[in-house]
């Protein structure tokens, strides 16, 4: 390809109906991977850039860049040319947001939790200051904690709440602490540190007598904590070493459903140990 070509409409005829089987998912793929290829830390390449990570000739690229581009999923600017994701991605990104429902997208996560634990597993969304139990899979023990579907309690309650709380945008969180005595933000000042540096909180006879409560945050596409999935049962069982594997459980869960969600970042925090679980007493 001759140095400086630019991505221009061109008349091609179409394939023999026995070739366009095999050649078009090869085509699909490698569509696929040039639209992988962009990064949020290169969003603009050059054609060489694109070569190197998708290993195609360069007239090949071309052609694809000029389907992709027709389509309105690739656009190009600058001189020399350089690429970059276009709008049609954006549309298809919103159909996929707006057909998202988290409890559809969390049940099978809640679920694993429920068996994996023993204990009650619940699913929290945020909503204005309050988070409103949306899931629950209530523990099999005849022993067991609910809330039940549809409770809600303020932010600063219990660990559903603080793991949402701790984690909400800086000034939300400011405007929400601020109507708060000097003696409740004191209270949660110690809780919502140690929370923000584990990624996990705990309560211990907050809510109900006797029970005790881990939970994690889990974030929208935009990185906005939406909610918290917790898990919850009585002291008799819940001791300091299920403590801490049940965080390491809540955290891994709402991490996944955070990607599910589109958040690709995720909480980076280190595993909890039990001595953290233990000093944790949110």
């Amino acid at each position: 390809m001759a140095k400086g070509h630019k991505l221009k409409q061109s008349k091609r005829p179409e394939p023999k109906a026995e070739e366009a089987g095999i050649s078009s998912v090869r085509a699909v793929d490698r569509s696929i991977a040039i639209l992988q290829s962009f990064t949020p830390e290169q969003p603009l390449m050059s054609v060489i850039e694109l070569q190197k990570r998708v290993g195609l000739s360069r007239p090949t690229l071309y052609r694809l860049l000029h389907t992709l581009a027709s389509r309105g999923l690739i656009e190009a600017e600058g001189d020399p040319q350089r690429f970059r994701l276009a709008h049609g991605v954006m549309s298809l990104a919103h159909v996929w947001l707006k057909g998202l429902d988290v409890v559809t997208i969390a049940r099978p996560i809640v679920e694993e939790l429920r068996e994996r634990t023993g204990e009650t597993a619940a699913l929290f969304r945020l909503q204005e200051d309050r988070g409103i139990c949306i899931l629950e899979c209530e523990s099999r023990h005849v022993l067991s904690i609910s809330r039940g579907i549809g409770d809600s309690l303020t932010v600063a309650q219990g660990a559903t709440g603080k793991a949402m709380l701790a984690f909400m945008d800086p000034a939300r969180q400011a405007a929400f602490l601020d109507r708060l005595t000097d003696q409740q933000r004191a209270q949660l000042e110690e809780p919502l540190r140690i929370a923000r540096k584990k990624g996990y909180t705990t309560s211990r006879s907050e809510i109900f007598v006797g029970a005790v409560a881990v939970s994690a945050p889990y974030f929208d596409h935009r990185g906005n904590v939406i909610g918290s999935i917790g898990i919850y049962g009585p002291s008799a069982r819940v001791n300091d070493d299920e403590v801490a594997r049940f965080a390491k459980l809540v955290i891994d869960a709402g991490q996944r459903i955070s990607r599910l969600l589109g958040f690709e970042d995720g909480l980076s925090v280190r595993k909890p140990s039990t001595r953290d679980a233990s000093r944790q007493n949110a």
